[in-house]
């Protein structure tokens, strides 16, 4: 764990100062290394990912299947994820069936939500990066997925999840 640790504080100390939601990250991270993991109570960190298509005009969403709400792709950190770029990549590999892309290794967005995941009521502290996906390959929907789709940003599927929809502008300018 010592280096998804070590690279969550790195890249949390090195995100923009200006963001008022820096602070309850690294709060939470000085707090015990535990935070990684999804066990850890009422909070831990987790990491996400905007997949953009090759044409860099559309994004790819999953209709979440708890949810029922459009998302991106992302989840809980694991044993074995040796960075939080890592653990987003996994989860985009495993949320969408596509396992070829470049990666912006700087996070796009960070954000706080409440959720009711699988080990019950607590905050999602979420690293949100940008990942394009390579050409010729096709998604496949998950078993935690209802649907996945290509969307452009002025044509977006509803209902969105909090946060969500924000995102698109931030992965699509991250590849222009």
């Amino acid at each position: 764990m010592g280096d998804l640790y070590d690279d969550a504080v790195a890249q949390l100390s090195a995100w923009r100062a200006d963001d008022p939601v820096r602070q309850r990250f690294l709060d939470l991270l000085a707090s015990s290394p535990e935070v990684m993991w999804a066990g850890y109570p009422e909070a831990h960190v987790t990491a996400s990912a905007m997949i953009v298509h090759p044409d860099l005009e559309r994004v790819l969403l999953c209709l979440h299947g708890r949810m029922n709400k459009w998302v991106q792709v992302g989840g809980h950190c694991e044993p074995g994820d040796n960075s939080l770029l890592e653990a987003a990549m996994r989860e985009a590999r495993e949320e969408s069936g596509l396992q070829d892309f470049l990666a912006q290794p700087v996070p796009i967005d960070l954000d706080i939500h409440q959720v009711n995941c699988r080990h019950g009521a607590s905050y999602h502290y979420d690293v949100r990066f940008a990942l394009l996906a390579q050409a010729g390959q096709v998604e496949q929907v998950s078993d935690e997925s209802h649907e996945l789709g290509w969307f452009a940003a002025d044509s977006l599927p509803t209902p969105m999840a909090h946060a969500t929809e924000h995102l698109v502008p931030l992965a699509l300018k991250a590849f222009r």
